[in-house]
C-alpha cells in the first residue's frame, strides 16, 4: 500500500513532466486503434455492399474472375439458353440474367470522365430483379432502350447529373450513347464506384458482343429454401458441366471480399507499421523522461533506501508510475483513434472514396490491443530506469543528487554497440555483393535492423564526437554562450543519444526512401533515353485497355511514320526440357523493336516476329536450358496450341519488359480468335522526320474523345513517373511525421527536465551576470545542436540503407544511384529549425526563473 501511495504522489506532483511522455503514448496508441479502426470499418462497407448485391445462388462462368478486367474487353459468358433450365429447378423463385463488367469508361456531353479519381471502378450492367437487394429508383425509370441509360445517386451528385442529360458508355464493341432516364440510390454505403445500367439488348451488344448470353445467372430461392440447398438442387441441373462456377450468397460474398482482402491487409499493415515506429521513437522518450526523473529524485530515492525501502519497492514505485502513464495515455489515445478514425473517413470522402460513420467498426479487440500495447510499452521503456532507481546506495544518494555514472557499463555498451554496427555494415555490403535480388533482400532487412540498433546502442559515444563537431561548426560563432550549450549538450551523452536517436529514426528512413525513390526515377529516365525510340507512348491513366474505336483513331492521325500495337496475351508455355508455365507473351509488330530497342545476347529479333516465332528472356533461358532454334509449345488460353521457334534470346538486364517473350501480331492472330484477341495494353508510335510537334498534337486530337487515354511524349513520360514516385512518397512522409512529431516532444521533454534539473545552476549563472536572452540562447543552441545529430546520424544512416537498397534494385534493372541532395539538405535544415521550435517552451521558462529562489533549490 505504501509503495501505492508513493508512486500515486510522485505521479502526480510530475504530472507536467510526465505530460509529454502521455502525449507521446497517446499518439502511438491512436494511430493504432485508428487504423484498426478504419480498416474494419472499410471491411464492414464492403461486407454490407457484397452481401446485399449477390443473389441467393448465382452461376458464372468457371473462369470469370471477381474484379478481373478481360484481356479482350469483354467478360466470361453464359448462353442465354440456362435461363429456360434454371427457371424450372426446385426452390427456384426466380432465375435472371445478368450482365456486369468494368471494363468501361462513362463520359458525359462535355467529355468528362465520370468514373473515380479514387481507383473505385466504373461498372456497367443491365438493370434487374436482383439490383433491387442493394438499390433503389429514386427518380425516373430504368432504361428501355438504347437511347436511356441509368446512374447510380452518389456519380449523380458528384457531377451534378439529373435526369434527361447525356452519358456515353465506352465498351469494347463501339460506343453507346444515350440519356439518363432514372437515378438510383444505394441502400448501403457505395465506396466509391460509378455504375451505369443499360437496357439488357444494348448490354449484350456493347458489353458481351453476342444478343444470346449473360455475364452471370442471378437465382432468387422460393420463400423457405436454404441457398445450400437451393445450390445443390442447381448443382444437380447442370450436373457434368465443369463451366460454371455455381455459388450461394454468402460464397459469392466471401469471394468478392477476398478479391479487396490483400488490399485492404497490405494497407492496414502498411499503417501497423508506422504505428510501430512512433512506438519506438516513443520509448526513447518515456525512457528518457524517467531516467531524469530517477536522478532528480536520488535523494528522494536515498532516504527511502535509509528508511527502509527495499530495492524491489523503489523498482516497483517507478513501475507502477509508468503504469498510471500507460494507463492514462493509452485510454486518451483509445479515444483520439476512433476520431483519427472518422477522420481518415471524412478524408477519403472529400477525394471520392465514400465511408459512412453509420458503419463505423469499433471491435472489442481494438481497445483492448490499444491498452496493451500502450501500457506494456510503456513499463517496458520504464523498466531500465527503474532498476537503475532500485540500485541507487543510501550513502551515495545522500551525499550529491545524481546518479554517477556507471563507466565500465558505459565501455561494455559502447563495445556492445559497435560489434552489432559492425555486423549491420557487414551485412548491407554484403547485400551489395549478391547476384539475385531475392538472395539480398534478407541481408538488406538485418543490416537495417542491425546498424539502427547498433546506432542507438552506441549513441552516447556518437555524441562526444558528433556533437564536438557540430559545435566547432555552428556553436563557436555564438562566444561563451555557444560554449555552454555544447558542454550541456555533452553533459550527459546517454541522454542526448536517446534524444537524438528518436530524431534519427524518422529521418533516417525519409533519407532511404528519398534515395530509393530518387534512383528509381533516374534509372527508369536514363533507361528510357537508352531503350526508347518511340517518340509517343499511349497509355491509360487507370489501367483500362485500349477500346478497338480508339486504337482505330490513332491510326488515322496525319503525320506518324508507324504505329505498333502492344498486347499481352495469356498462355502456357512448355519448353525443351518439359516444364509448363503460365506465362504472359507480348504480341506486338515488328516495328516495336524500333520503339523499345532489346539488347540481343544471341539469334536474330526481327525473325522473332515471323511467323511461328517468338524470343525468350535470358533468366527462362538460363532456367530451362533453351537455346536459339529449339522449339516451344504455347498453349494460348483464348486459342489453340502452337509450336514456336526460339528465333531470339533478349538480355533481361534492363527494367523495361524484363522477362519479355515476343512474338509478332500475324502469330497471335493465327492462333487467338478475332473475337478472343486482347485489347491493346499499350500503342507506340513514331513521327515522320521533322512531324514530332504536329503529330504529337494530331494524336491528342484523335483520341480526344476517350479521356481514360494520353498521349506522352518521353518528357510527358519521365514527368509522369516522377510524379507517381513523388506522390507515393509524400504519403510516407506524411505517415512518417507522426514519429518525426513524437520525436520532437522527445528534444522538449528532454529540454524541459534539463531545465528543472539545472534549476540552481541556472540561477547562479544568472546571479553572475548571465542575461535572460543569453540563457535563452543557450538553450535553444543545445537543442537546436541535438536535433542536427540526431538528423546526422539519421539522414547518414539513412542513405547507407538507401544505398544498398538500390544494389538489389539494379540486379532489376534499376542501375542508377542517385542522391537527393536537394532533399538531404533540406531536411538537414530543417532539423535545426526543430531543435528551436522545441525549445521555446523550455527556453521561455528558464527566462522567467526568479534567480533567488533557483539559488536556494536543493540539488
Amino acid at each position: 500500500m505504501t509503495v501505492w501511495k508513493t508512486s500515486m504522489r510522485n505521479f502526480f506532483a510530475h504530472k507536467g513532466r510526465m505530460a509529454l511522455s502521455a502525449v507521446a503514448v497517446l499518439l502511438s496508441v491512436a494511430f493504432v486503434c485508428g487504423t484498426l479502426v478504419f480498416t474494419d470499418t472499410m471491411n464492414t462497407t464492403f461486407d454490407k455492399l457484397f452481401a446485399a448485391t449477390s443473389a441467393n445462388v448465382t452461376v458464372s462462368p468457371k473462369k470469370a474472375k471477381v474484379d478481373d478486367i478481360p484481356e479482350n474487353g469483354k467478360p466470361e459468358s453464359v448462353p442465354a439458353s440456362l435461363l429456360g433450365r434454371l427457371d424450372k429447378v426446385d426452390g427456384v423463385k426466380m432465375a435472371e440474367g445478368g450482365i456486369s463488367t468494368a471494363a468501361v469508361t462513362v463520359v458525359d456531353s462535355h467529355n468528362k470522365n465520370m468514373g473515380s479519381d479514387t481507383g473505385a471502378p466504373t461498372l456497367a450492367g443491365n438493370w434487374t430483379q436482383n439490383e433491387l437487394r442493394s438499390m433503389e429508383i429514386t427518380s425516373g425509370h430504368a432504361p428501355r432502350g438504347p437511347a436511356e441509360v441509368m446512374v447510380d445517386a452518389d456519380t449523380a451528385e458528384k457531377h451534378d447529373l439529373k435526369i434527361g442529360d447525356e452519358l456515353r458508355t465506352i465498351a469494347a464493341n463501339g460506343d453507346v450513347t444515350g440519356k439518363i432516364s432514372g437515378i438510383a440510390a444505394f441502400k448501403v454505403t457505395n465506396p466509391g464506384a460509378a455504375v451505369v445500367y443499360l437496357d439488357t439488348a444494348t448490354a449484350q451488344h456493347y458489353l458481351l458482343g453476342a444478343p444470346d448470353v449473360f455475364s452471370h445467372i442471378s437465382i432468387t430461392a422460393e420463400p423457405g429454401f436454404s441457398d445450400a440447398r437451393l445450390k445443390q438442387n442447381v448443382a444437380d441441373e447442370l450436373a457434368g458441366s465443369a463451366a460454371y462456377k455455381i455459388l450461394t450468397q454468402e460464397e459469392s460474398a466471401a469471394e468478392n471480399k477476398d478479391s479487396m482482402g490483400s488490399f485492404l491487409d497490405v494497407m492496414k499493415y502498411a499503417m501497423l507499421g508506422f504505428a510501430g515506429i512512433a512506438f519506438l521513437v516513443g520509448i526513447f522518450l518515456i525512457v528518457n523522461t524517467f531516467s531524469m526523473l530517477v536522478a532528480q529524485r536520488t535523494r528522494e530515492i536515498g532516504l527511502m533506501r535509509a528508511i527502509g525501502s527495499s530495492r524491489e519497492q523503489v523498482n516497483r514505485s517507478v513501475l507502477l508510475e509508468a503504469v498510471l502513464l500507460g494507463v492514462f495515455g493509452s485510454i486518451l489515445g483509445v479515444g483520439a483513434g476512433i476520431g483519427l478514425a472518422v477522420g481518415l473517413m471524412k478524408v477519403m470522402g472529400a477525394v471520392g472514396m465514400e465511408l459512412s460513420t453509420d458503419d463505423l467498426t469499433i471491435a472489442w479487440t481494438t481497445p483492448v490491443t490499444g491498452l496493451a500495447l500502450g501500457i506494456i510499452v510503456t513499463v517496458l521503456a520504464a523498466y531500465i530506469p527503474a532498476r537503475r532507481a532500485g540500485k541507487v546506495s543510501p550513502m551515495a544518494a545522500l551525499r550529491d543528487a545524481g546518479t554517477p555514472a556507471d563507466a565500465r557499463s558505459g565501455w561494455v555498451r559502447a563495445g556492445i554497440g559497435l560489434v552489432v554496427t559492425g555486423i549491420g555494415a557487414v551485412c548491407l555490403w554484403w547485400t551489395t555483393q549478391v547476384d539475385k535480388a531475392s538472395d539480398g533482400s534478407g541481408f538488406l532487412g538485418l543490416g537495417v535492423v542491425l546498424s539502427l540498433i547498433g546506432f542507438i546502442i552506441i549513441g552516447p559515444l556518437l555524441a562526444g564526437v558528433v556533437v564536438r563537431a557540430l559545435s566547432a561548426v555552428l556553436l563557436r560563432f555564438f562566444g561563451p554562450v555557444g560554449r555552454l550549450a555544447e558542454r550541456n549538450a555533452l553533459r550527459n551523452p546517454r541522454r542526448t543519444g536517446a534524444t537524438g536517436a528518436a530524431l534519427m529514426i524518422g529521418l533516417a528512413l525519409v533519407a532511404c526512401l528519398s534515395v530509393v525513390g530518387s534512383s528509381m526515377v533516374a534509372s527508369a529516365t536514363d533507361e528510357l533515353d537508352k531503350s526508347v525510340g518511340a517518340d509517343f507512348i499511349v497509355q491509360s491513366s487507370n489501367g483500362q485497355l485500349i477500346v478497338p474505336q480508339a486504337a482505330e483513331a490513332l491510326a488515322k492521325a496525319p503525320g506518324i511514320d508507324h504505329l505498333t500495337h502492344y498486347k499481352v496475351v495469356s498462355a502456357k508455355i512448355t519448353g525443351p526440357d518439359g516444364k509448363s508455365q503460365d506465362e504472359h507473351l507480348t504480341a506486338a509488330d515488328p516495328t516495336y523493336r524500333q520503339d523499345v530497342r532489346r539488347e540481343v545476347l544471341s539469334g536474330d529479333l526481327e525473325k522473332a516476329y515471323g511467323k511461328d516465332a517468338m524470343s525468350v528472356g535470358s533468366d527462362y533461358a538460363e532456367a530451362h536450358h533453351i537455346k536459339t532454334g529449339d522449339t516451344i509449345t504455347v498453349a494460348f488460353k483464348s486459342g489453340d496450341e502452337a509450336k514456336l521457334k526460339v528465333a531470339a534470346i533478349t538480355s533481361d538486364d534492363t527494367s523495361l519488359d524484363q522477362g519479355a517473350m515476343y512474338i509478332g501480331m500475324a502469330t497471335a492472330q493465327r492462333y487467338v480468335p478475332a473475337d478472343k484477341m486482347p485489347q491493346n495494353m499499350i500503342m507506340f508510335a513514331k513521327a515522320k522526320d521533322g512531324e514530332e510537334k504536329a503529330a504529337y498534337a494530331a494524336l491528342k486530337s484523335s483520341i480526344a474523345k476517350y479521356p481514360q487515354y494520353k498521349v506522352q511524349n518521353q518528357a510527358d513520360f519521365k514527368q509522369d513517373l516522377k510524379d507517381q514516385i513523388g506522390q507515393l512518397l509524400n504519403v510516407v512522409y506524411g505517415l512518417l511525421a507522426l514519429a518525426i512529431i513524437v520525436a520532437v516532444l522527445g528534444v522538449v521533454n528532454t529540454l524541459a527536465l534539463s531545465v528543472v534539473e539545472r534549476t540552481r545552476e541556472i540561477g547562479l549563472m544568472r546571479a553572475i551576470g548571465l542575461s535572460r536572452r543569453q540563457l535563452r540562447r543557450m538553450i535553444r543552441l543545445e537543442s537546436v545542436v541535438i536535433a542536427l545529430f540526431g538528423a546526422l546520424l539519421g539522414l547518414g544512416l539513412g542513405m547507407g540503407w538507401g544505398t544498398s537498397a538500390q544494389k538489389l534494385l539494379a540486379l532489376e534493372g534499376l542501375g542508377v544511384l542517385e542522391i537527393p541532395w536537394p532533399t538531404i539538405i533540406t531536411v538537414f535544415v530543417a532539423s535545426a529549425f526543430v531543435g528551436l521550435f522545441a525549445a521555446l517552451v523550455p527556453a521561455f521558462r528558464a527566462g522567467r526563473m526568479n534567480v533567488l529562489n533557483a539559488i536556494a533549490t536543493d540539488g
